[in-house]
């Protein structure tokens, strides 16, 4: 995360979560760096690090429920796309403020696979899901997503966990297969499917966009992901909006606002200043709290009653997602 701001620059980057190398230069536009300010490449303030790691678990905890509001005045492919050229244009607005420069053509493809899995098939399925599953059933399942990165990550990097992680991992994804078969009384439902499905696509984005924040900043992901769908994503909404009722209230547009700003860029703005500063162990260990803050949330702000397996589920996934992080090492 701590790398070039420049897809084209060709000096040594360092790998995420070990130190960086001595004498390794800034690109110009990164704080430190020639039009940054005259400052040392010291490291981050670790106690500010864990603040932004810490706000954007928050940011994304929020994710669902706001999607269920935005769900009460939108149809799902309006919500998504809707959401997704808002994004895009704040993320836009940044890139162009900051003159940075186009990812190289080598970077497309992995940006594609980015845009793919987090700007619209992670969205889409998750919200299609919601259309019929409550936000505290939907968070206890996608609470396998760190899991599900890991294991992508081993295929696409070769990274080797040890059998520890392997076991925790199998693990977990017993508890909550086991829990999503009791709630839907026996089977497999439409959403459960969804929800796995969007658990599939969007770890094949996040591994390919921490492959590519090796190169560029983390934000410089997401933000040139989400430019790249605009040619999809606008008439695609132009279209949602023509056949899929809207119905503008206080809980719809705040939802919108939120997953389209909070969540689909400035929350990922936070979590990777914060993964830079304090690593990304570390802030992994932050995400862990992620699950059963959205099933705060879906009370709080939903109404919704949770059964006793619901929070008995995520903090047993927790327990799971936990001895991996301390496994990988």
């Amino acid at each position: 995360m701590r790398a070039e701001n420049s897809a084209t620059t060709r000096t040594s980057i360092a790998v995420p979560g070990t130190p960086r190398a001595s004498g390794t230069s800034r690109a110009p536009g990164t704080p430190g760096g020639p039009s940054g300010g005259a400052r040392d490449a010291r490291r981050p303030d670790p106690r500010t690090g864990t603040l932004m790691a810490a706000l954007g678990v928050v940011a994304f905890s929020l994710t669902f429920p706001a999607t269920a509001w935005g769900l009460e005045g939108f149809g799902p492919w309006s919500l998504v796309a809707v959401r997704s050229v808002l994004a895009a244009i704040v993320a836009g607005g940044c890139l162009l403020a900051l003159r940075v420069p186009v990812p190289g053509r080598r970077h497309r493809a992995g940006l594609a696979v980015v845009a793919a899995g987090v700007v619209l098939g992670f969205p889409m399925l998750t919200t299609l899901a919601l259309e019929t599953s409550t936000t505290a059933h939907a968070a206890v399942v996608v609470g396998l997503l760190p899991l599900t990165t890991a294991l992508f990550s081993a295929l696409r990097v070769g990274t080797r966990p040890s059998r520890t992680f392997w076991a925790a991992a199998s693990a977990g994804a017993a508890v909550v297969i086991a829990f999503t078969v009791q709630q839907s009384g026996g089977a497999l439902s439409s959403a459960d499917a969804y929800l796995f499905g969007a658990l599939l696509i969007c770890a094949a984005g996040y591994t390919e966009g921490g492959r590519l924040a090796r190169v560029m900043p983390g934000w410089q992901v997401i933000g040139w992901a989400l430019v790249l769908c605009l040619p999809l994503t606008v008439p695609v909404a132009a279209i949602a909006l023509a056949y899929e009722p809207v119905e503008l209230t206080a809980h719809s547009v705040t939802g919108l606002l939120w997953v389209a700003v909070g969540s689909q860029f400035l929350g990922l703005v936070v979590w990777y200043r914060g993964m830079a500063a304090i690593g990304i162990p570390k802030a992994s260990q932050l995400q862990l709290a992620q699950p059963l803050l959205t099933l705060v949330w879906s009370v709080l702000l939903l109404g919704e009653h949770l059964t006793p397996a619901a929070p008995l589920t995520a903090a047993a996934v927790l327990v799971c997602i936990a001895v991996t992080q301390r496994a990988r090492g």
